[in-house]
């Protein structure tokens, strides 16, 4: 499965990266630091995009809000599963997000295993079925 990781600050790109090597999954995974960045690197990939996007939401440049909003505009990208990966916790952060078509929300967690947990559920998701079966109520990923 090939993932791609947007998220501005290194260090919690070197402990997603860290994470998902201990999960024992079968991943690729590709790190940028913006929305830019992304939406650039997904219109060069487009023949061979990744399964799954993890998108931070407070990045410079272009953040996840904008980033998110353009994916979704874009008929060769719309589809695509996103993960926003947020240390908010904010209400209007998750229903704004939800409501520009993000597929689920992960709050950063702070414990390395938590990390792996999370990555793990999300990663062995059926995507299809939870896009077909989407609610708001499945929205927020709790761990």
């Amino acid at each position: 499965m090939k993932i791609l990781l947007v998220d501005d600050d290194e260090d919690d790109r070197e402990f997603f990266a860290d994470a998902l090597t201990g999960v024992n999954l079968n991943t690729q995974l590709q790190k940028l630091d913006n929305g830019r960045s992304c939406l650039e690197y997904l219109m060069e990939q487009i023949e061979n995009l990744p399964n799954l996007i993890f998108l931070d939401l407070n990045m410079p440049i272009m953040n996840g809000f904008e980033c998110l909003t353009e994916i979704r505009k874009n008929p060769l990208l719309k589809e695509l599963p996103i993960a926003i990966y947020s240390t908010s916790s904010s209400d209007k952060d998750i229903e704004q997000t939800f409501l520009k078509g993000a597929n689920i929300y992960i709050k950063k967690p702070s414990s390395f295993e938590d990390l792996k947990k999370s990555l793990t559920q999300v990663i062995k998701m059926n995507w299809a079925y939870h896009m077909d079966d989407f609610k708001k109520e499945n929205f927020l990923l709790r761990i």
